[in-house]
């Protein structure tokens, strides 16, 4: 199988490169700037002269509070992109493989009692700001224009490339004693590593359709921030606070657990959040010797 990978400078797109070098898959990549998935003649020619069997897309727009004032631009690229590469995979013939995110729900505090192992692939979606409804449009796009696609969602997506909270909080910790961080926003972490791991054996065994990937167990930002100072032997206070203390751009899901069950019954575990921490962590170390 050939593999395209676009948003290849990204976070996920370069995990994706990593894996693929390491496993000996032949593949092409191209960055956002090298494919711009929103320009449908270029997505075209790039199509026919690589005539791809798997299309990776990692190529989005992930400034969340940006978005709110860049409404058109997160659009054309997390809809429109799409679009175009639904269309092209149609013309020939290949599958694609395109990731969304939980902030297409509404994550409403009352749904840890509604779905309290999270929320499942087919429970409503209603997003509470830009960036989720363009991502949520980019998955009903998606699915009119193509059969043939794995729609994977993720949640607050880690990662040893590219900027993420782990990161964040190891740099800040550099020259401070305390980091405050919201206690009251529920969900669970996704490892780049592990999404791009369980992806692929998705893709290996032709299956279709929506999955969540995301790592087992709820917690906070607050206890995720605590248990990166754990283990890392940071003596860093967390001091915790609300979401109205720390006021944003666009709002955010005070619940965003993603269920895990469909990838289980396809015989792929989910990783406990704070194994896939630790591996991420000596990732991160080792980038750094």
């Amino acid at each position: 199988m050939k593999y395209l990978i676009t948003g290849a400078g990204g976070q996920l797109g370069m995990e994706w490169v990593q894996y693929a070098q390491a496993n000996d898959l032949s593949f092409s990549s191209y960055t956002s700037t090298e494919l711009d998935i929103t320009d449908e003649k270029q997505v075209a020619e790039a199509f026919r002269n690589l005539s791809p069997d798997v299309v990776i897309n990692c190529a989005a727009y992930t400034k969340v509070d940006l978005a709110e004032k860049e409404i058109q631009k997160a659009y054309s690229v997390n809809a429109g992109g799409v679009k175009n590469l639904a269309s092209a995979c149609n013309k020939v013939g290949a599958k694609l493989v395109h990731f969304s995110t939980d902030y297409v729900f509404s994550g409403v505090i009352t749904d840890k009692e509604t779905y309290p192992g999270g929320y499942p692939e087919d429970a409503g979606c209603n997003p509470i700001n830009v960036y989720g409804e363009s991502k949520r449009e980019g998955e009903i796009l998606l699915q009119q224009h193509l059969s043939d696609f794995l729609l994977i969602r993720v949640s607050w997506l880690c990662g040893q490339f590219g900027s993420n909270f782990v990161k964040t909080m190891l740099r800040l910790a550099e020259n401070r004693n305390e980091i405050s961080v919201v206690d009251d926003q529920f969900g669970s972490p996704s490892y780049a590593f592990d999404v791009v791991e369980k992806t692929d054996r998705l893709i290996k065994r032709s299956a279709i359709g929506m999955y969540h990937i995301s790592s087992y167990g709820m917690l906070s930002w607050a206890d995720y921030a605590e248990e990166i100072f754990r283990q890392m032997r940071l003596t860093i206070k967390v001091k915790r606070i609300s979401s109205s203390q720390y006021p944003l751009d666009a709002n955010r899901p005070a619940y965003s657990l993603l269920c895990n069950k469909k990838m289980e019954n396809a015989g792929i575990k989910p990783l406990d959040w704070k194994d896939g921490l630790s591996q991420l962590l000596q990732q991160i170390m080792d980038e750094k010797k």
